[in-house]
């Protein structure tokens, strides 16, 4: 098969078979007949010279490659979605573009209520997808950055990419309410010898407050690892444990989170949140639109305190 002259629905159904991982599936999510998309695995199975599915009992599995394939494939029929909803004429108004940002829930909290206000009020008929951000997607760059419009990260996790400072924050520790060895202050040897909850850590990736605290030479004893920020106070209310997070987010939790702040120890440089982009969209109307909504959903929070 010359990739040439390759069908855009064969890859769309390759991304059907890959995550319903039937060809009933396939074949409802497409709108197609089940026969006819069973000629499509075939000619994906002569293409690659794989069988992609394989039964296991009463359902299939992915082959190797087709588990090497998957997010591929989602990211090249989302790319090739959007070089079809290109316009020449960007009317907000009018468009139906549906825009794709990766974001922690950090900054999901911070900003989502004014983002959708402006959204709503100025391009009522476009659509917002929002993903949590995992340790699989900065890992993953530059490649996610092509299946997403924007990616909100602090500096720090990812480099060399286009991008966008957005807001500052700072960091601090959070104890249990009731902890009964901690008082109003956590030294170096405390964060140290207490366990910790962390976010968005992983052998090659971490948080830039602990990435620093780990440059200061201070070894952390991590007993919890969470793909979420806001969860973190369940893990530490009732516990001896310890987390670090932006001051902002520790000043919305409610009063019985069970939790308290304190002031971190040792300078850990501020947390810069930016929007991070692929160069591939630097000129695209669309996404210009977004980057100043998303830059002035932020405006309040780059105002003096």
């Amino acid at each position: 098969m010359n990739p040439d002259t390759v069908d855009l629905n064969l890859l769309r159904a390759l991304r059907a078979l890959l995550e319903e991982r039937t060809v009933t599936g396939a074949a409802e999510r497409m709108g197609v007949s089940q026969p006819s998309m069973s000629a499509s695995l075939a000619r994906l199975r002569r293409h690659f010279d794989d069988d992609l599915l394989v039964r296991s009992g009463r359902q299939h599995r992915l082959t190797p490659l087709a588990r090497r394939l998957q997010q591929r494939t989602q990211t090249a029929v989302r790319a090739a979605d959007r070089v079809f909803e290109s316009q020449p004429d960007f009317d907000p108004a009018g468009s139906k573009r549906q825009f794709h940002i990766i974001a922690s829930d950090y900054d999901t909290s911070m900003i989502a209520r004014r983002l959708t206000g402006l959204l709503a009020k100025e391009a009522p008929r476009t659509r917002l997808a929002i993903t949590t951000v995992t340790t699989r997607h900065v890992e993953g760059c530059p490649e996610t950055l092509l299946d997403c419009d924007l990616l909100m990260l602090p500096h720090g996790m990812i480099t060399d990419a286009a991008h966008q400072d957005l807001f500052r924050d700072e960091w601090q520790c959070i104890v249990a309410a009731d902890n009964p060895v901690l008082d109003d202050r956590v030294t170096v040897e405390q964060l140290e010898s207490f366990p910790w909850v962390a976010a968005y850590e992983t052998a090659t990736s971490w948080t830039t407050v602990a990435r620093a605290l780990r440059t200061l030479g201070i070894d952390l004893h991590v007993q919890v690892t969470m793909q979420s920020f806001l969860a973190i106070p369940e893990m530490v209310a009732g516990t001896d444990r310890i987390a670090v997070l932006p001051r902002r987010l520790v000043e919305r939790f409610p009063a019985d989170a069970g939790v308290r702040a304190l002031p971190c120890p040792v300078d850990a440089g501020p947390l810069v949140e930016a929007m991070w982009w692929h160069p591939f969209y630097d000129d695209d109307p669309e996404h210009e639109f977004l980057r100043d909504v998303v830059l002035r959903a932020t405006a309040p929070l780059r105002e003096p305190e």
